[in-house]
């Protein structure tokens, strides 16, 4: 009877490390808050394929588009802690929509847990070939001697794409024309046209452009120079002190994931990260992958929001007023 009840007492103890150890027990739920088939679906299914073997269970990935991303961390904030729902936030969802947009349905910070990391590409400022600029220095040059006559494009406002160039601009004290479009396709045609002169797209949607000589590459965001334009300086290296802006992906679940898990679901990520073929799978989009700790990465968010909110005050860009 007392060696019963020892067991017993011991099965309780191990009891919660068991559960702990348990997860993942049934498939996770992996939530991209845009439509199928471009670059940040191709990031979450890339990566996922992969984390779900590590993991050793089955990750559904799942297309919540709508909203710029609204709809999708509504659905995770609202998800219940375990684990088993996550999203793929980016740049818009946890960095410029929060700092542009005052009415979301949701809050970056308090609202998310953040998992990890998944990894960023630069955005690169461009200039129409036709343009007699070779550096970034003439470029600005060029915006002095010509106020108001130049314009640039972008994927809409608020976009990345639009914020960077205000970065820019601001840190040049210089002026140009905001076209904004609807997605950055139709802006690289008028630029391409010559009916703007520059864009500052992420480096995966110019390469194309770069690569046929049609549009000539000046500056590259981040700290370092991407390895698939080694002859392009950053815009740190061009002077610009400071300057970051980077089109970036990482994992969020609900608020409250538990330590345990949050930490087994963090641990795998990093393992995927570090394997050299998603590196070159990633490279389709130009994302370098960086891995980072729970506690890295909810910095990292909060910094960029802080950033862009800071740029967006200054610039007077308030999209929901």
């Amino acid at each position: 009877m007392q060696r019963r009840s020892l067991l017993a007492a011991g099965a309780a103890l191990c009891a919660p490390a068991v559960r702990a150890q348990a997860f993942p027990a049934r498939a996770l739920r992996y939530i991209v808050p845009v439509a199928a088939g471009g670059g940040s679906d191709l990031v979450g299914r890339t990566v996922t394929e992969r984390w779900a073997k590590a993991l050793g269970q089955t990750i559904v990935v799942e297309n919540i588009g709508g909203g710029g991303g609204a709809i999708a961390c509504q659905t995770t904030a609202k998800a219940a802690p375990d684990g088993y729902t996550l999203m793929q936030g980016y740049v818009a969802t946890h960095g410029t929509s929060p700092a542009t947009r005052s009415k979301l349905p949701y809050d970056a910070i308090t609202d998310f847990t953040p998992v990890g990391m998944i990894g960023a590409t630069p955005n690169v400022l461009v200039v129409n070939a036709s343009l007699e600029v070779q550096t970034i220095q003439q470029f600005v040059a060029y915006l002095r001697r010509n106020p108001g006559r130049a314009s640039y494009g972008s994927a809409g406002q608020g976009s990345l794409t639009h914020l960077t160039m205000e970065l820019f601009k601001q840190a040049v004290d210089g002026f140009m024309v905001h076209l904004p479009y609807r997605g950055i396709a139709p802006a690289f045609t008028d630029l391409l046209g010559g009916q703007t002169q520059a864009m500052f797209p992420g480096l995966a949607a110019a390469l194309p452009h770069i690569r046929s000589g049609r549009v000539r590459a000046l500056a590259v965001t981040g700290t370092v120079r991407h390895p698939l334009l080694k002859d392009v300086p950053t815009m740190i290296e061009a002077g610009f002190k400071g300057f970051d802006a980077q089109q970036w992906y990482g994992v969020v679940g609900p608020a409250g994931l538990p330590a345990p898990v949050l930490k087994t679901l963090n641990d795998t990520l990093a393992s995927v990260l570090t394997g050299p073929d998603l590196r070159d799978k990633l490279a389709a989009e130009a994302v370098e992958p960086q891995p980072m700790t729970p506690e890295q990465f909810a910095r990292f968010i909060r910094e960029d929001i802080a950033r862009w909110t800071r740029l967006a005050r200054d610039r007077k860009i308030q999209l929901d007023s």
